[in-house]
């Protein structure tokens, strides 16, 4: 944990007044998680803050009654912050802000906290852990290492990043620091068990016949050693599913012992197009490959988005896993 950096964060935010808290767009679990838990500290200090979101969370997050609520109103722009933080994102590209920040009048001081490889350090003040299981770990222990109170409300928040990321304890972001973290904010009040039934429990049937639609698409490319599915936006039409309902899909698939990495491909209702790649090989980094595509993430788990359709993309990624030397 790198002290310095942690404590020089906690020592700028005593004096800032007006704090803007940035999750990246299409937050995940981990990215709300972390902001909420901001939020609830930042609260607790009395110091005046908002959020803002490039994109608004889907439902499934919403009834979250630990997560605050995320702006998305672009007018929130138009307010005076002199400190920004930023949380679960390589780069303000992929947080949505690039542009925001690029038309302000003045500079804003930038808080950075990630747990992506792939992050370029674009903060003020970076607080970046590629060895942590996600952002929410490195939360917690910022807090820890400034002598701060974890309230119940800022556990639970920072137990769905940690559940979130670590597909429940069960992907090869595991490990022995993150569930000892799980277990000291379960102690100090987080409702584990809410989250359990939240996270793997509540799948409705549409969400089981999507996985079915997935699976029954599964290709295997021999030539890459790539084992992978494609979701359209007419399948998650068809089955009354929303864009949640696939998460979990690429976790479930590094299961399987063909191929060298699995990789999910889904259109969104943004008219993008998100790759969700996994691996459980130490001589694979697929990181690399969502770095090519725009996106980042770790060597056994990593994200990218993408404007091109979805054979396009796979047109793309042949490419450049040929340059990568993923060939056999």
């Amino acid at each position: 944990m790198p002290q310095r950096t942690a404590k020089q964060i906690m020592a700028h935010l005593d004096t800032a007044n007006q704090v803007l808290i940035i999750p990246h767009q299409n937050p995940d679990g981990d990215a709300l998680g972390s902001a909420s838990a901001l939020a609830h500290f930042l609260r607790l200090r009395d110091k005046m803050f908002h959020t803002f979101c490039a994109s608004a969370p889907v439902a499934k997050y919403q009834k979250h009654p630990h997560l605050v609520t995320i702006n998305t109103d672009v007018q929130v722009w138009e307010q005076e912050f002199d400190t920004i933080i930023v949380v679960d994102s390589g780069d303000l590209k992929y947080a949505g802000i690039k542009e925001h920040l690029e038309n302000l009048p003045y500079q804003p001081v930038i808080i950075n906290f990630d747990h992506h490889q792939t992050n370029n350090q674009f903060g003020h003040y970076n607080l970046v852990i590629p060895s942590a299981s996600s952002t929410a770990e490195i939360l917690y222990w910022f807090f820890r290492v400034n002598g701060q109170n974890i309230t119940k409300e800022m556990a639970t928040a920072l137990l769905t990043g940690l559940i979130t990321d670590t597909e429940n304890f069960t992907n090869p972001g595991t490990t022995a620091k993150s569930l000892k973290v799980a277990g000291d904010l379960i102690r100090r009040g987080a409702n584990y068990n809410f989250l359990r039934k939240w996270f793997l429990k509540d799948k409705p049937l549409n969400s089981l016949r999507l996985w079915g639609v997935a699976l029954s698409r599964l290709v295997a490319n021999p030539d890459y050693g790539l084992v992978y599915t494609s979701l359209s936006l007419t399948d998650f039409s068809e089955h009354g599913a929303e864009e949640t309902e696939a998460e979990g899909i690429a976790n479930f698939l590094n299961n399987t012992g063909d191929g060298k990495a699995t990789l999910v491909l889904r259109e969104m209702t943004n008219g993008l197009v998100k790759g969700s790649l996994r691996t459980t090989r130490a001589d694979i980094d697929v990181s690399s490959l969502a770095k090519a595509l725009g996106g980042g993430g770790h060597r056994k788990a990593a994200g990218f988005t993408s404007s091109a359709s979805l054979s396009e993309v796979l047109a793309q990624i042949w490419v450049i896993l040929e340059k990568l030397g993923w060939k056999e």
